[in-house]
């Protein structure tokens, strides 16, 4: 159904020249992200301030027309597909980091700054923003606040929620508002800031966003352990996260995700083993030795092949080369990927790396399993070849789900909801827990005009 000729011709006002696009292909380029989603919206703008971004949602709700807020469209949830047609607002263009305080620790960006952009930008000044998905080039800071993005150095510097000060955005009623401060204590009434974040756009549109930065470490230590088998990775994983000194990252590999990853690319030198944990340690050089002594320690579990140090660059590099292959390995394999990222506590491990080696057998289905171990989010990857694998794929989901919940885990640890996995919330969470998220929902956006189709059952 075509837009209201009467919205057309507002959206013509609020967004003169090329700032407005309606083209078959423009509107082909907005209408998926990096899942199988697709759907074509009406027409696309390109914001470049925050009072654009107002009107358009008055606008928008005016007219009960639908408005879903793009980023890099690195989401692989489907979160920032326009399923139900209408407006989408391409924020690349509103790209400006506005303010860097070092001695705030802070930085104030416009949504559409990628994250690598904004971290190239810190560097010179000794500072990095925790974030660091493996999307970094293309994804958008306002994708990573959508989705609550994380990545690797989560395990000791946190998710987006955990390195946002404040935000401002306009909420589905088209008013404006700002939430959260420009200090890193604050004790005022209901956050906001963190509400928004992970919402993946259905309350409200963020323009600007007030980040929390974390000096960049003088040192860095690279270790890589083998095991004889799964389990023992797991167990050591739990005896590491147990000790004071926390990795900057911790990384699990499984059997399959390490032949993959040696086919693809035999030059990367990467062993043979039943699994592999990469483990990173930074911070001050004096104090590296001893937390790298005790890391090694705890990763010396029955079980363990082989541990090694990187001592340099060159050797640091060798070590994360099998973790780095891997993405274009399974490519190779299928495109038909079905990658989730499910989290339990880091002591459920083993048994969540248990079953999912009994879900491949039972569903006759190859799933590599890698990830974060230092959080327990493991990227539990589906590689299906033929229908026949895909239709067991897809029908050995809700049992993955289901163990993971039995272990006091939950459905995402990075990737949010979307579209993808929108119908097992009710798995994750109650009615009542749901009830209240829709009321929240009806608070910002009574009229449902933002992303709809999107997170709530």
């Amino acid at each position: 159904m075509p837009l209201p000729a009467a919205l057309l011709a507002r959206l013509r006002e609020i967004f003169p020249d090329d700032a407005l696009a309606t083209t078959d292909d423009d509107r082909r380029a907005a209408a998926r992200d990096n899942s199988r989603h697709e759907h074509l919206p009406d027409a696309v703008v390109f914001p470049t301030s925050h009072a654009q971004v107002e009107a358009l949602v008055r606008a928008c709700r005016a007219h009960g027309v639908p408005l879903t807020a793009r980023g890099g469209g690195t989401s692989s949830t489907g979160a920032s597909v326009p399923v139900a047609g209408g407006v989408v607002a391409n924020f690349m263009r509103m790209n400006r980091i506005l303010r860097i305080a070092p001695d705030d620790r802070l930085a104030m960006v416009e949504p559409g700054v990628t994250n690598e952009a904004l971290q190239k930008a810190l560097a010179p000044l000794g500072f990095f923003w925790a974030p660091d998905p493996g999307s970094a080039p293309w994804c958008t800071v306002g994708g990573n606040l959508a989705c609550n993005a994380a990545g690797p150095h989560a395990v000791k510097y946190g998710a987006t929620r955990d390195n946002v000060l404040g935000l401002a955005a306009v909420a589905g009623t088209g008013e404006s508002f700002r939430c959260g401060t420009q200090t890193s204590k604050s004790a005022i009434g209901y956050d906001l800031t963190r509400l928004l974040i992970g919402s993946e756009g259905t309350l409200a549109v963020i323009t600007e966003a007030t980040l929390k930065l974390t000096p960049r470490p003088a040192a860095l230590r690279s270790l890589r352990a083998s095991y004889r088998d799964a389990a023992s990775a797991a167990h050591a994983v739990a005896r590491i996260m147990a000790q004071p000194a926390t990795p900057c990252a911790l990384e699990f590999m499984d059997a399959l995700a390490l032949r993959l990853a040696r086919e693809h690319q035999p030059e990367a030198g990467v062993p043979e083993a039943e699994a592999l944990l990469l483990i990173e340690l930074d911070g001050a050089p004096d104090a590296l030795e001893e937390a790298c002594a005790a890391v090694e320690a705890a990763a010396r579990v029955d079980g363990l092949v082989q541990l090694e140090v990187a001592r340099d660059e060159a050797q640091t590099r060798a070590l994360w080369a099998a973790r780095k292959a891997l993405s274009f390995a399974q490519q190779a394999v299928t495109q038909h990927k079905i990658n989730e990222d499910v989290v339990v506590p880091v002591s459920r491990l083993p048994a969540l790396v248990d079953n999912v080696r009994a879900l491949a057998e039972k569903h006759a289905v190859p799933i590599v399993s890698f990830g974060h171990a230092g959080n327990g989010n493991l990227h539990v990857n589906f590689l299906p070849r033929d229908v026949d694998e895909i239709e067991r794929a897809y029908a050995a989901l809700p049992e993955l789900f289901e163990r993971v919940i039995a272990l006091g885990g939950t459905i995402s640890g990075e990737h949010g909801i979307g579209v993808v996995k929108r119908e097992f919330m009710p798995l994750a969470l109650s009615g009542a827990t749901l009830g209240l998220m829709r009321g929240i929902k009806a608070a910002f956006d009574p009229d449902g005009i933002l992303n709809p189709g999107k997170l709530l059952p």
